[in-house]
């Protein structure tokens, strides 16, 4: 897809402040600081719309991209990080399980985990609800340009066991720095539109 109108529209924690025009969402999950704002900027081509931070756990609502009026990226809290405060945590537990779990718009989650290591506790635990709850998901496995070529096939091995992946959902390689598995990625997207 080639990308030329985006916006964020909105920041949202409940149902009656979601978007209504009806397109298909993607909501986006990972653990805080493992790349989501750059795959974001990355598939949109802005370099900052999504917000990097080196502060985690930055992202505390759902804040819904628009592009090119077909389609919502939904940029969801991240996971696993242990200086936010545990109600803050739990609160947003119970608003992004709403949101994946009743959201009739959301075609499916894309869960970024970090190539270079096996998925942690979190990771499988985001994997475990999402296979519960029967939900499509996109694994989308970042910062590929930080291992060698040769290595690519027995980490993504690694991400494929560690999460116990269903058949049917996707592993992409993908690198924000070098563009790596941007266009699949755009593929695995707009198949399931």
């Amino acid at each position: 897809m080639k990308v030329h109108n985006v916006e964020m529209i909105m920041s949202a924690v409940r149902p009656e402040q979601y978007p209504s025009e009806g397109y298909p969402e993607f909501a986006l999950a990972g653990r805080s600081n493992v790349g989501k704002s750059s795959f974001i900027n990355k598939m949109i081509g802005r370099k900052s719309l999504a917000r990097t931070s080196s502060k985690p756990g930055k992202t505390q609502t759902l804040n819904f991209y628009k592009i090119e009026e077909q389609l919502f990226f939904v940029d969801v809290p991240g996971y696993g990080y242990a200086k936010v405060s545990k109600s803050s945590r739990e609160t947003w537990g119970k608003f992004i399980q709403q949101y994946m779990v009743e959201r009739e718009h959301l075609r499916a989650v894309i869960q970024i985990v970090d190539l270079r290591h096996p998925p942690t506790k979190d990771d499988c635990l985001m994997y475990d609800f999402l296979v519960n709850y029967n939900i499509p998901a996109i694994i989308v496995a970042t910062k590929a340009d930080k291992i060698p070529k040769g290595k690519w096939d027995k980490h993504l091995k690694i991400v494929r066991e560690t999460l116990q992946m269903r058949s049917f959902d996707s592993l992409i390689m993908f690198s924000a720095e070098k563009g790596i598995g941007m266009e699949e990625a755009w593929r695995e997207i707009e198949s399931r539109m």
